[in-house]
């Protein structure tokens, strides 16, 4: 069986395209070869920044001969319908079978198809796989049709049988015929030379200082990079990123690490490497003693005779006038937060829209404020540095230096106010407010970040579902599943307890007063005859007259004339969005449920005991919620829980039944003196101890304590169905049973609404 080797030589390929690229080849051939038949042992591919490459190995010669039966027309039926059978096929009549079937005699054809050499297949598909290959961007060159990625100037394709003989395959790309033939390194290896095997392949190119496996040329650099470092008592910082970026821009890594410039020390460390990685693709070299970036490394494609002087020289001229640039952005803002503060820094984001329905980054940020001091007492924060932080933490989007580094945002914002004297937890939520970004990211513990993080995730939710902007299958372009995803991680990690439908519903009111700013804006009319018009039409909507207070201040600006059509139109505007508020705040919470879901699915928890879960009060409480779901969840799994499940099912589905039967509801209480059974007596014993061990637990919110007492009616309940019939003669002592299994039920519901549970 022979091997098969592919390469497809061309100009340089971008780094973030090749890994992709060659699993697509290998994925997109391996599926053609065995759609036609053909059979392979194990396939593998590669990626250089030249090339991509595909080996196959133990692939079937020739694909095998089929025969297919196929059910034509009735003998008798229309001759045109006859004669598309025979096209189909591809048949003549005399090749035909006549059979006989109940609905009388049937045309059968036989289609025999004989198999096809390997390199035949391997030639037709590969064909169409690289005039159809799906690179994110592509484009021609010279006069012909064919598209890749960069100018394709050669294919190597061959097949090596097991005595080492050595096909060709028969392969014409657009002018490009198919050969044996490979290149080494563009600037260390001089001219073509033949391969006869994918080893062979892979000895010669390293020998033309290629190292074909990505994952081995990362593992040089950094092998090589760290021993750099370390042998001048420096350490490598770790981004595995630009790592795997690197690797794709070299074919044959020469590591060599060079100096910054000490008129550039001073800048924060993250400026250093954000600078280098961005503009230079440097790797950062940082003293472990300071923190400081002081050195960094820099991978060339090729060796030099003067072991890489001459290229390091070049990078640190380069590198200097990029770190000249970086060190004036940080100065500049230096002037800046000193002269003005944090706040004056960020006074121009009140010209920066945040969303046409929503204003301005700056009414965003008041926004925030105002929630963040409604949720710092939850959180154990500090109301007054939670507001002040709140205020601040965006103003490093007005910086120099984060509109040069975008991802600086927020890590800015923490030097910026360290260097103007504000409090420590101020200026960590500059920076740690947009935590958690990811499943990956870490979140927030300090009590003031926690507070800005949550505004900041409410206030994006509460302002994009109060104009319409939510999620819809698959598309969701201002991350709001992200952000609820983010407010449920601060809440459990933290251990909060939150009322969050408090929380929405003071967010929604927030977002709807910029909301009726807009839509008076809109209709060009005064501030002050709106507010008349909503005073005199308020009484049946309390809001109103907080909104109007709320208001007040911010939009006093507002000029015009109102008719007493506008008038109208403005106070049922405001109206319908208070109801919708309310709404809105009812809506979200769902929302988050679902995502905790999800979240908690993840680790395990049935859908059906998180059901079971929502449906008891104080369900906006995440922490109380997910407490009481995981103590649910593992009393579920055990014996006791099992088994008591199935007695509460048992009781609930008789006492419905009876409910139902009777009209009426039994839940008077069952007196014990109507026992008549040592069973029946042993559960109202139970059933008082439990009770208020239950209730107790409960309200100390020790959910796994209160699954314990529960656990303890596991026995009584079993031994009061085995031997109790409920059902009795005696109405008294029936009456008397199914208030007992009332008892039951409300008692096991206290905890959670085990109806939902499933089984």
């Amino acid at each position: 069986m022979p091997d098969l080797l592919i390469e497809l030589f061309s100009e340089e390929i971008p780094a973030r395209m090749q890994s992709k690229a060659a699993d697509d080849l290998r994925a997109r051939l391996t599926e053609a070869l065995v759609e036609a038949g053909l059979t392979y042992a194990g396939a593998a591919a590669f990626s250089t920044p030249r090339r991509l490459a595909l080996t196959v190995q133990g692939l079937s010669g020739q694909s095998p001969t089929t025969r297919e039966e196929r059910k034509g027309p009735r003998v008798d039926a229309p001759e045109q319908a006859i004669e598309g059978f025979l096209r189909g096929a591809g048949l003549t009549r005399d090749d035909l079978e006549i059979r006989d079937e109940k609905k009388g005699q049937v045309y059968f054809a036989t289609i025999t198809k004989p198999g096809r050499a390997a390199a035949e297949i391997v030639a037709e598909e590969l064909d169409k796989i690289i005039r159809n290959f799906p690179w994110p961007k592509s484009m021609r060159w010279g006069a012909g049709s064919l598209r890749w990625v960069r100018p394709l100037h050669s294919i190597l394709c061959i097949l090596t049988d097991e005595a080492g003989e050595v096909t060709v395959v028969d392969l014409d790309v657009d002018g490009i015929r198919a050969g044996n033939t490979t290149e080494g390194h563009r600037f260390m290896a001089a001219g073509r030379f033949a391969v006869s095997s994918f080893d062979d392949y892979r000895t010669k190119l390293r020998r033309a200082h290629v190292i074909l496996e990505a994952e081995e040329r990362a593992a040089h650099i950094w092998q090589e990079a760290s021993n750099q470092a370390f042998a001048s008592g420096l350490e490598l910082v770790e981004d595995p990123s630009l790592l795997a970026e690197v690797a794709g821009l070299v074919e044959w890594p020469v590591v060599l690490m060079g100096r910054i410039d000490d008129a550039f020390l001073g800048l924060p460390p993250e400026v250093l490497q954000t600078s280098m990685r961005e503009h230079q693709k440097f790797f950062s070299v940082k003293n472990p003693k300071t923190g400081r970036i002081e050195r960094f490394v820099t991978v060339a494609n090729v060796e030099t005779a003067d072991q890489g002087v001459t290229i390091l020289a070049g990078n640190q001229k380069v590198l200097a006038a990029r770190l000249s640039d970086a060190k004036f952005f940080w100065e500049n803002d230096l002037r800046t937060v000193q002269a003005e503060g944090l706040e004056g820094m960020g006074a121009g984001l009140a010209h920066v829209t945040f969303h046409n329905k929503l204003g301005s980054q700056a009414d965003r940020i008041a926004r925030i404020a105002a929630l963040a001091r409604e949720i710092a007492p939850h959180v154990g924060a500090d109301a007054d540095l939670a507001e002040q932080a709140a205020k601040v933490a965006k103003a490093d989007l007005q910086s120099a230096m984060v509109g040069e580094f975008p991802e600086l945002q927020g890590l800015m914002g923490r030097y910026y106010a360290a260097e103007v004297g504000l409090a420590p937890e101020v200026a960590a939520a500059c920076q740690e407010h947009y935590s958690p970004l990811g499943p990956g990211d870490a979140v927030p513990s300090a009590p003031v970040s926690v507070a800005v993080a949550l505004a900041d995730k409410i206030d994006t939710l509460t302002g994009f579902w109060a104009i319409d902007e939510k999620p819809t299958g698959s598309k969701d372009p201002y991350a709001l599943r992200r952000a609820a995803l983010g407010v449920i991680r601060l809440v459990l990690g933290n251990e909060n307890k939150l009322p969050l439908v408090q929380l929405l519903r003071f967010a929604c009111d927030e977002a709807t007063t910029i909301v009726f700013k807009s839509a008076v804006s809109g209709l060009g009319i005064a501030y002050g005859e709106v507010i008349s018009s909503l005073s005199q039409n308020a009484d049946d909507m309390p809001q109103v007259t907080e909104l109007i207070r709320k208001s007040a201040e911010s939009f006093s600006g507002l000029t015009g004339d109102a008719s007493e059509e506008d008038k109208r139109a403005a106070s049922e505007t405001v109206k319908r969005l208070f109801i919708k508020s309310d709404a809105t705040a009812q809506e979200l919470l769902i929302f988050f449920h679902d995502r905790l879901k999800v979240h908690l699915r993840d680790e395990g928890i049935r859908h059906d005991v998180i059901d079971a879960c929502l449906a008891m009060p104080g369900n906006d409480d995440l922490t109380l919620l997910v407490h009481r779901a995981r103590a649910l969840s593992d009393f579920l799994k055990t014996d006791d829980g099992e088994n008591l499940l199935q007695g509460f099912k048992r009781a609930n589905n008789i006492l419905t039944q009876a409910e139902e039967k009777d009209g009426v509801e039994y839940s008077y209480g069952a007196d014990v003196k109507f026992a008549e059974t040592d069973e029946e007596k042993a559960l109202f014993a139970a059933l008082a101890t439990a009770e208020p061990a239950i209730a107790s637990a409960l309200k100390a919110e020790d959910f796994a304590r209160a699954m314990g007492a529960m656990a303890a009616l596991r026995a009584p309940i079993d031994a009061f169905f085995t031997a109790v019939q409920v059902n009795a003669e005696s109405q008294v002592i029936r009456r008397n049973r199914l208030n007992l299994l009332s008892s039951i039920r409300n008692i096991c519901l206290q905890a959670a609404d085990l109806g939902r549970i499933e089984g």
